[in-house]
């Protein structure tokens, strides 16, 4: 019975995200990251507890630039994605809905594109789902690495963060709309 269990478990969590677990991103900065599958899950991190968020920047998919501290003083929503993975397709458009409803509130959206092939691939999803919201082309998940302390290895994976800068949630895999606009709520009445 516990072997069927866990055996249920591993199949579950090879799922539930998109994963590419074998193939590494190698990095120059004296590491190596791994993709990995994604779990349905979602950890709230309560206020008192909460840390700052690295700082981070990259190339802005259709040109330009970007740096984190442009979300300073706003909530923001960190989605990791790529136009392969299918939860990804499933979630993007949602979160489009969500930040046409939320982003004159003080929160800022912000996709990550991630183990990308082709940054055409990438602009071409965006724009076929009308995306909004920025996305940074980040084929070599450097972003991701900087996140080394949270789940962003997970494709889709989420970062929340409050108006402090600081992690506030983090969601491996496909988030739910309803979950994704009660977390800002949330948040938009701690600023209250």
């Amino acid at each position: 019975m516990r072997r069927r269990l866990l055996g249920a478990l591993a199949g579950a969590l090879l799922l539930a995200g998109c994963s590419t677990g074998a193939d590494a991103v190698d990095v120059n900065n004296g590491g190596e990251f791994r993709f990995v599958a994604g779990t349905p899950a979602g950890e709230v991190i309560p206020d008192g507890e909460r840390a700052a968020a690295p700082e981070f920047g990259g190339t802005l998919l259709g040109g330009g630039t970007f740096d984190s501290g442009e979300l300073s003083g706003n909530i923001a929503v960190l989605n990791f994605w790529g136009s392969w993975c299918p939860p990804c397709r499933v979630e993007t458009p949602e979160f489009q809905a969500v930040y046409a409803d939320v982003r004159d509130r003080g929160v800022e959206f912000l996709g990550l594109n991630v183990k990308e092939t082709s940054e055409q691939f990438a602009q071409a999803f965006v724009d076929s789902e009308g995306i909004e919201f920025p996305s940074i082309f980040d084929p070599r998940g450097e972003v991701a690495l900087a996140f080394r302390d949270y789940p962003a290895n997970a494709i889709p994976s989420t970062i929340v963060l409050d108006r402090q800068g600081r992690v506030a949630a983090v969601y491996t895999g496909e988030v739910a709309q309803d979950d994704l606009r009660a977390m800002l709520d949330r948040l938009l009445a701690e600023g209250d």
